[in-house]
């Protein structure tokens, strides 16, 4: 793993919305303090285990959301420790390995891994792969509720269009409204900018990608005064949290 010192100055502690928080296991302990740091700050709980069979036992107690797994681990690795969770669960499973032949990686994901990160790896790139391995996870939901929600003092009124800050109105063009919204669906959790530009622009949006941030930095102007914020995440994306 690449080293350096995360550059978003707070975190928030909550947990993926869809289930616990995210296992981190690897017999190496200063990697597995670095991943849990930087998982922290983008805003996940984070259990720690150094061993395979100590993996099995908080795989079982936690219920976490998504498990990172070291494959190079002593008396128990991290394919047989895939292959006994497997047998009881389908929680999403991200193998680390220093090893780089695709017979490895098509092992891992023949047992049940959803997905392979090769060591030495960025953090951004691991936060990014977290994010798309728990969305892919996610069941499929319907339309999004049109009932008004808040997150600290904002609130959403999703049917009318509307965002106020205690009680002041928030004049938003229509694209700010909707980069709102998202943010606000998923407070503390890490939207990308491809995802981001998906749900608001479209799928079909083939324009600059910097769009997303032009319009974050209006948004940060206008949430002014507000306890909520949009806080970059460098090199992921954006969350906004309270």
């Amino acid at each position: 793993m690449q080293p350096g010192t995360p550059q978003e100055s707070e975190a928030g502690t909550v947990s993926d919305p869809a289930g616990g928080p995210i296992l981190v296991v690897d017999d190496e302990p200063h990697i597995v303090k670095l991943v849990s740091l930087y998982l922290k700050r983008a805003g996940f709980q984070v259990v720690e285990a150094f061993d395979g069979r100590q993996a099995l036992e908080l795989a079982r107690s936690v219920q976490p959301s998504l498990i990172l797994l070291d494959v190079m681990m002593p008396e128990l690795d991290g394919l047989e420790v895939c292959r006994r969770i497997r047998q009881e669960s389908n929680v999403p499973i991200i193998m680390l390995t220093a090893r780089t032949e695709d017979v490895d990686k098509v092992l891992g994901l023949s047992i049940g891994a959803d997905d392979y990160v090769t060591k030495p790896f960025s953090p951004p790139e691991l936060l990014a792969r977290v994010g798309a391995v728990l969305r892919r996870a996610r069941p499929a939901q319907g339309p999004p509720s049109q009932e008004p929600f808040t997150v600290g003092d904002l609130t959403i009124d999703p049917g009318a269009r509307e965002a106020r800050v205690g009680g002041r109105r928030l004049d938003l063009a229509p694209k700010e409204f909707d980069l709102l919204t998202a943010l606000a669906r998923v407070p503390n959790l890490v939207m990308d900018r491809d995802r981001l530009l998906d749900v608001v622009w479209g799928s079909n949006y083939f324009g600059d990608t910097r769009t997303v941030d032009v319009h974050v930095s209006w948004l940060r102007e206008k949430l002014a005064g507000s306890r909520v914020r949009i806080r970059t995440v460098w090199g992921v994306g954006y969350k906004l949290v309270d």
